[in-house]
């Protein structure tokens, strides 16, 4: 059973597939799924419920018309805002068990201004590859997620 509550967030999704297997990870780790719109693509699509196939009955999901909506109501939350333009790393981030843990689209991140707003919530994750821009978003989500819960474990969080 689960003690602590671990959100994910995905601010302003364009690929199906991504959270559809976020979708997944989410219901796999008794975890909720915030969504900001805009998205780009329709909840609807049968790529986004092929991608997390028959979990999706079984997901705790939020979705918000945009980013002031979500803003609004956490506010007051922990909130880690996953970016390739952070200087802190996943390992230097001490995760509490109520949090949220956000991830930009894919193509674009997130806003100037939420970068600068929230600078001191931006983690990264290491990459020692010169190639590479930054990992897939679902790659990423699944990585912050067990990072959260491996913290959550030690501290006696999880049962």
């Amino acid at each position: 059973m689960t003690l602590s509550k671990i959100n994910v967030v995905l601010f302003q999704p364009e690929i199906p597939p991504n959270t559809g297997n976020i979708a997944r990870l989410c219901v796999c780790n008794d975890l909720k799924l915030h969504l900001i719109h805009p998205l780009g693509f329709s909840l609807d699509k049968k790529q986004v419920k092929r991608a997390g196939l028959d979990y999706w009955e079984h997901l705790e999901l939020e979705e918000y018309a945009n980013w002031s909506a979500f803003l609004q109501k956490h506010k007051s939350s922990p909130l880690f805002f996953f970016s390739s333009k952070a200087q802190k790393s996943l390992w230097e981030v001490t995760f509490p068990p109520e949090c949220y843990l956000i991830f930009g689209s894919e193509t674009k991140g997130f806003s100037r201004e939420i970068t600068e707003d929230f600078k001191d919530c931006l983690v990264t994750l290491p990459m020692e590859g010169k190639n590479a821009r930054c990992l897939n978003l679902s790659t990423s989500a699944g990585i912050g997620v067990y990072e959260a819960l491996r913290q959550h474990r030690n501290l006696g969080c999880l049962s």
